[in-house]
């Protein structure tokens, strides 16, 4: 394992180089994000050595659920932002419709190519499902594309880790199950069942505590800090017995503190935002440090066809199929099909499963991570041309409604 001064040491590089590069980088085909997986990868065993971490210590699964509880409560958060209020349906379509699509798709060209079990494939495919708008941050920013298209993936990004984070808990406990019959029924009552009630309790009582107004003389840092204290205690008090699933929790706990308390969810963006870039960041480092060129290529042509399908096939059907009659035209259409990248959801789930030491998570993890670069590197190369592409269309389609 490396040690912790020289992960201290290469952190801080990261951070002071990837500062000063941002401007670059947002330039570039390559994201700040993408920075950091390339880097983990060069510092990692797959090439100079620098950084070892072994995939199955406590680290790497303590740092996977720290990051998972961060993200998991800034996207609850989110939710009363828009969602609950107008321009909803398309991407709740894409969240009910197209990511059980999507990962069904990739689930049978993972059990056909490369020989997984129906179990394990459908793992892959939950993992696989979830979209980042990080890799390619201009799509959801750049005002040059239409501002519904932009709310829709940025919306659906940010929900879809949440509602992917149970079936990849109920797959993973089936796997774990080999030998003992996997009970649904006992996996539903007991992780999502108190999940969702300790996550209700908690955002409750943590939006009651938090007094009112501006004139609280709580320092808006502090408000901040208070939600960040919610998302850690909601984990700790949910996976405590009767053992219910704290990350669900946390995600439940988000959302009501963030339908009850919308100034809460504004001091969280504005001042843990540093926070959270921290450690997706370190995730990103970590997760590059454990790609090796063997491990990308382990499955060979097969793993390739499985990204392909992933990025080709499932993501456009399933979006197309979810779209269909909202009104919304092909050009919308074909840009969100395309511009659904695999990120930090991906990562980050792939590293919680590579610490369960599942029969076939090394090679559900290989694949996983080639999705991310293959994303990495094709999104980025088409992220300024499908925006000039989308904008382009927009505006011939306002000189013609003129």
């Amino acid at each position: 394992m490396t040690s912790f001064q020289t992960a201290a040491g290469v952190l801080g590089g990261l951070l002071l180089l990837g500062a000063l590069l941002s401007g670059l980088a947002g330039r570039s085909v390559l994201s700040l994000a993408a920075v950091f997986v390339l880097a983990g990868f060069i510092l990692g065993e797959g090439a100079t050595g620098v950084l070892h971490f072994n995939a199955n210590s406590g680290f790497v699964a303590d740092l996977a659920t720290v990051a998972l509880i961060v993200i998991l409560f800034r996207d609850g958060l989110e939710v009363d932002a828009e969602m609950l209020q107008r321009e909803w349906s398309a991407p709740l379509r894409k969240l009910a419709i197209g990511m059980p699509l999507t990962a069904a798709i990739v689930a049978v060209a993972a059990h056909g190519l490369i020989g997984l079990t129906w179990v394990e494939s459908f793992l892959l495919g939950a993992l696989l499902s979830p979209t980042d708008p990080i890799l390619s941050s201009g799509v959801v920013t750049d005002p040059r594309v239409p501002r519904v298209i932009r709310h829709s993936l940025n919306l659906e990004s940010g929900l879809n880790d949440g509602l992917a984070l149970p079936a990849v808990l109920a797959l993973v406990a089936a796997l774990e199950a080999q030998g003992n019959h996997f009970v649904w029924w006992h996996f539903v009552l007991q992780d999502i069942g108190l999940g969702l009630a300790f996550g209700l309790v908690c955002g409750v009582v943590g939006s009651v505590l938090m007094p009112r107004g501006e004139d609280t003389r709580i320092p808006a840092h502090q408000k901040a800090l208070y939600g960040l204290g919610i998302a850690f205690a909601t984990y700790s008090v949910t996976v405590l017995p009767p053992h219910g699933n704290g990350l669900i929790a946390v995600f439940v706990a988000a959302i009501v503190v963030g339908i009850r308390r919308p100034d809460l969810r504004e001091h969280f963006a504005e001042g843990v935002g540093e926070i959270a870039e921290i450690v997706k960041l370190g995730v990103f480092a970590v997760f590059g440090s454990l790609l090796t060129v063997g491990g990308l290529t382990a499955e060979g042509w097969a793993a390739v066809a499985v990204v392909l399908a992933t990025l080709l096939l499932a993501r456009p059907v399933a979006i197309w199929v979810a779209l269909a009659g909202t009104g919304l035209d092909r050009e919308a259409k074909a840009f969100m099909a395309w511009f659904g990248p695999k990120g930090v959801a991906t990562m980050t789930f792939s590293l919680l499963i590579l610490g369960r030491q599942l029969p076939a998570g090394v090679t559900i993890f290989d694949v996983a991570a080639l999705a991310v670069v293959v994303s990495v590197v094709l999104h980025g190369l088409t992220e300024t041309p499908g925006i000039d592409w989308i904008a382009e269309r927009s505006q011939d389609q306002s000189r013609a409604g003129a």
